[in-house]
């Protein structure tokens, strides 16, 4: 369960909109919907303990009942997925994927080895036998197809999205629509999306949250 208690977030003295509280259950997605500056993506870089030039805030963050608000990044165990799908260039895909796993996994986990690992989660994604590609090869669909792969390579336990779909249409954004919904239930994982796409407003289990903005 991932909970943001009084979150109020600035820059200088102007603050982006009116303190939000809301609690995301395991498997459960959240959708906050806004125009553009209204502080969307300034939220998610807090809640995932990003420092962010000239940005203040307050608030509480809990991630499965404990407090991680003043913990650095790396141990928050909060993955979050950007417009941009941000791949290595110089990686191959499968290298991309076995930078972000997790340390368990990078040696053996129940008997499966790293590349077993890989595999699998390549085919999941509908991307089997990638894994020497070079991702400037890969179309748009599956370059974030591989980047949210790599990101629950890494064993998160919350999942932050910041506008996946943007550039996404068709049957693309069908697929890492289906692949997001379809691992965070495997992995029982909260997910927060932030978007101003009215598509996106029915992905959430509740009716989406709506900034209000502030002085």
């Amino acid at each position: 369960m991932l909970h943001i208690q009084n979150a109020d977030i600035r820059y200088g003295d102007r603050r982006l909109f009116q303190p939000l509280t809301l609690t995301i259950a395991k498997t459960e997605m959240a959708v906050i919907t806004a125009p553009s500056g209204l502080g969307k993506s300034s939220l998610l870089r807090w809640i995932a303990g990003l420092e962010t030039e000239n940005m203040t805030a307050e608030g509480d963050i809990f991630l499965n009942e404990k407090a991680i608000t003043h913990l650095p990044a790396e141990k928050r165990k909060i993955g979050l997925i950007f417009q941009a799908p941000l791949l290595f260039p110089h990686m191959s895909v499968g290298d991309n994927l076995g930078f972000g796993m997790a340390a368990t996994k990078q040696k053996q986990d129940n008997g499966k080895t790293r590349k077993q690992h890989i595999a699998e989660a390549l085919e999941r994604a509908g991307l089997g036998g990638m894994e020497n590609r070079d991702p400037e090869t890969l179309s748009g669909g599956q370059k974030a197809r591989v980047a949210l792969l790599r990101t629950l390579l890494a064993e998160p336990e919350a999942l932050l999205l910041d506008e996946p779909f943007s550039s996404l249409d068709g049957e693309m954004r069908d697929q890492m629509v289906n692949l997001i919904q379809s691992e965070s239930q495997r992995l029982k994982l909260p997910v927060l999306l932030v978007s101003h796409d009215p598509r996106d407003h029915q992905l959430g289990q509740k009716p989406p949250i709506t900034f209000k903005a502030c002085c």
